[in-house]
């Protein structure tokens, strides 16, 4: 049976973590808990860019001891980069175990909004599913109310549903009982 287990990656909001347990098994299905272990972002971090890299966070996880059919998702506050982009909302293995997101682009304050609890936490959802969703095979989707529609900036997060399609969603549910 698949599970998802969240990962602190650094120091966490409690409340996400809270959160993303009831919202994720009523979007997948699937049971959701706090994993016990924490993963330490320090060598993590790129100095230049005031960011943490998070192919390294990836591999941090990678050495996390887990039972077979268990998804790791980690969040993290700290800003996110690939070496080819400037930010990520998140990155994940493609049809593998491991995804990590970041909540730091996701609260109103990094746009010099005031603050809005309902909408970072939709945004958490969303960016959470979309993760989760390339663990288990799912790539890009072309429409764009899809949670599995590419996101490069905020606008595009926010126009997306918390839902997959129905093509995404039967992929989704045959990788799931694999």
């Amino acid at each position: 049976m698949v599970e998802i287990r969240l990962v602190r990656v650094g120091q966490v909001n409690p409340g996400v973590l809270d959160f993303l347990c009831v919202a994720l098994p009523d979007s997948l299905g699937l049971e959701c808990r706090v994993f016990d272990q924490a993963i330490d972002v320090s060598g993590a971090y790129n100095p230049a860019r005031h960011q943490y890299n998070s192919i390294e966070i990836l591999l941090r996880m990678s050495a996390l001891d887990t039972r077979p059919g268990v998804k790791l998702l980690g969040l993290t506050r700290h800003d996110l980069f690939i070496p080819i982009l400037t930010f990520v909302f998140g990155q994940a293995q493609l049809n593998n175990r491991n995804a990590v997101m970041s909540v730091h682009r996701l609260h109103q304050s990094y746009y010099g909004l005031p603050d809005d609890e309902d909408l970072f936490l939709s945004r958490c959802e969303k960016e959470a599913l979309h993760e989760l969703g390339h663990t288990f095979g799912l790539v890009h989707c072309r429409d764009f109310e899809c949670v599995m529609y590419l996101s490069n900036a905020i606008d595009q997060v926010d126009l997306k549903s918390n839902g997959f399609c129905e093509s995404c969603r039967g992929l989704l549910e045959l990788a799931s009982q694999a």
